[in-house]
């Protein structure tokens, strides 16, 4: 009997062990499949559905024990049935495609109509009815079927009444699984949130032709400045309605802000002999640029409906979106339509820019590659390829070209004549630029000075591992996937120079020289986002910083906000950032080249890149003398 009551309690404590361990292996699938869920955006009837079927399980496996039949495939049966369950509901809970809501308010009110050229729209307000938002406004026929690959066209007239209370979806572009997205968020911007109203997706359309306005609502009689506002994603990515430079609290301070979308990658910039034989204009290659011409004009043609002043717009752009700017200031089409130019972080005005420009042939020999990727024979069959097998392409549409049309030459030539459009600039560039795009290099003090030829000649590169030695400079921080290696911290600072800062030290300089009033800024603030990397600046300079999470930004960012968006919008009403309480931001002279350091402290000071500038100079025009 002692060996049977101790063979039992053995079996018993063995029943235990086994159903302990059963119950962590089930609460840590079940925390991994909740965590995929959140990740993956799916909907709360998802979350339900997966409790339900984690209590069916337990609930059948309980039932067979107290049968006294259960076996050990009945405990591997309810594994498969639970992973097979949960694989069937993360599939049908998928999170569904939606248009982003204009303002963030569950049922907002609707503005008074407004009558455009094609007919008449509503807006929404925002929570405190203090601006008024336009959503989702076409300003071109959709570039579909025979229209894909061809300059904008007016868009139609309508009947009745357009409610624009939702941003029109994005322009077809690649973009992340929803998982990589949300853990880019959790690593790299650290800005990710739990939220019940996100369970959705932003939806892609090759019909994306659509534009945004926000407009202060108390706004009076007399026509008010405008800021038309390009985005970037190295022409390749990006939406008109991201966080960071959404254009309430802009509007709050007496301007009107509009921003839209553009044509992207192939079908934005490919180019074919074909395509400009059959443009009324000879133009290819160009058709994002092109369609930013066509929100332009359509600003100047419609904007005095919405009290706008269409003979006080500012142009404005970041990265893609600020070499985009560059280009409107130099295109023949534009003559006539803004004032001023904002520019952040990216221009095309090197005799031979580092991105985002190319040469016309190199456009042309992309696109006949492009024809044999896609196995076939002329533009008309290309035309009829789905828009999601052409975004799979490997060649990478993201440059704007010299078509003859909307560029007819070099950008440098047109300021040397001086011939560029806009009448002051404002512009700058980040402290930390080019890191986010060299995170897979690693950087040692053997191959430092190969990388560095890769934006410079053997011989330039040489000069400038002597100016700026590998390992000299390091990084505050770094992001958490960087390769590193000891050099790391020379190779970011050197190509920040080259990729980015270079460009708005030439344009400056133009500037300068034509006697036109010019600003620059360096912007060096430190947060737990994106700190001052590429786009660092954007949620300040739009004051867009409330609408992330409160330990992300501090007092001190949220008053560095508030100066710059003093900064911008006294700009755009008046071509001259200052304004009272503002700390003197001194306009570029032939003597004075000094910057606005926008960080923990506002000052003047000198550029940190200026000697790496002189490398780069006699490098670009060494290119010119080769005829490259």
């Amino acid at each position: 009997m002692d060996a049977d009551n101790k063979r039992q309690q053995k079996q018993g404590k063995g029943h235990i062990a086994v159903r302990i361990l059963y119950g962590i292996m089930l609460a840590l699938i079940g925390i991994i499949y909740a965590g995929i869920l959140e990740l993956s955006r799916n909907t709360l009837v998802g979350w339900c559905t997966a409790a339900l079927i984690v209590i069916a399980v337990i609930t059948g496996r309980v039932i067979i024990r107290r049968t006294g039949s259960f076996r050990w495939y009945h405990s591997l049966l309810s594994w498969i049935v639970l992973l097979g369950l949960f694989a069937v509901n993360y599939k049908i809970s998928a999170p569904p495609y939606r248009n982003v809501p204009a303002v963030d308010v569950r049922h907002p009110d609707v503005t008074e109509i407004v009558t455009t050229a094609q007919g008449d729209v509503t807006g929404v307000y925002n929570s405190d009815h203090s601006v008024e938002v336009f959503a989702g406004i076409p300003y071109a026929k959709p570039p579909v079927g025979e229209l894909r690959w061809k300059e904008p066209q007016d868009p139609d007239p309508y009947d009745g009444v357009l409610a624009c209370d939702h941003f029109a979806p994005m322009a077809m572009q690649q973009r992340s699984s929803v998982i990589m997205d949300s853990l880019s968020r959790i690593l790299g911007y650290r800005n990710y949130e739990i939220r019940p109203d996100d369970n959705y997706l932003e939806p892609l359309s090759e019909d994306c032709l659509y534009l945004n306005i926000w407009r202060p609502s108390d706004a009076g009689d007399e026509p008010l400045p405008v800021l038309v506002y390009v985005h970037g994603g190295s022409l390749m990515t990006g939406q008109s309605y991201y966080t960071d430079y959404r254009g309430e609290d802009l509007a709050r301070q007496g301007i009107i802000v509009v921003n839209f979308a553009y044509r992207l990658g192939i079908f934005g910039y490919y180019a074919n002999e074909e395509l400009a034989a059959e443009s009324p204009n000879g133009t290819t290659g160009n058709y994002g640029l092109l369609d930013q011409i066509q929100a332009l004009k359509w600003v100047n043609e419609n904007i005095e409906t919405f009290g706008g002043d269409p003979s006080r717009i500012t142009i404005a752009g970041e990265s893609a979106g600020s070499s985009s700017v560059n280009a409107l200031c130099v295109s023949p089409l534009t003559e006539g339509m803004f004032t001023y130019a904002i520019a952040e972080s990216s221009g095309i005005l090197a005799k031979q820019p580092y991105h985002t420009f190319r040469d016309y042939q190199e456009a042309i020999d992309m696109g006949h590659d492009i024809l044999k990727e896609m196995n076939v024979a002329n533009v008309s069959e290309l035309r009829d390829i789905p828009a999601e097998r052409l975004l799979a392409t490997e060649y990478s549409n993201s440059a704007m070209t010299i078509d003859g049309y909307a560029i007819t030459e070099q950008p440098y030539l047109t300021y040397e004549k001086g011939g560029n459009h806009e009448q002051a600039l404002l512009n700058g560039f980040n402290a930390k630029e080019a890191d986010a795009f060299l995170m897979n290099y690693e950087a040692t003090y053997d191959n430092y000075e190969e990388l560095l030829s890769s934006i410079l000649s053997p011989e330039y590169a040489k000069e400038m591992a002597e100016l700026v030695p590998a390992g000299s400079i390091e990084r505050d921080s770094y992001f958490i996937v960087d390769a590193g290696g000891d050099a790391k911290g020379s190779l970011d600072y050197v190509y920040s120079a080259a990729w980015f800062s270079y460009s708005h030290y030439v344009w400056s300089d133009y500037m300068v020289k034509e006697d036109r009033p010019v600003y620059e800024y360096y912007f060096t603030k430190t947060n737990p986002s994106l700190s001052c990397n590429h786009a660092g600046e954007l949620p300040y300079a739009y004051g867009n910083l409330w609408r992330y999470r409160k330990r992300i930004y501090d007092a001190s960012d949220f008053a560095l906000s508030d100066q710059m968006q003093r900064y911008w919008v006294n700009f755009v009403k008046t071509g001259d950032p200052n304004g009272e309480g503002l700390t003197e931001w001194n306009v570029q002279t032939d003597s004075d080249h000094r910057l606005l350091e926008l960080g923990e402290q506002l000052q003047m000071r000198d550029d940190p890149n200026i000697e790496l500038y002189k490398i780069i100079d006699r490098y670009q025009e060494e290119l010119m003398v080769q005829g490259r």
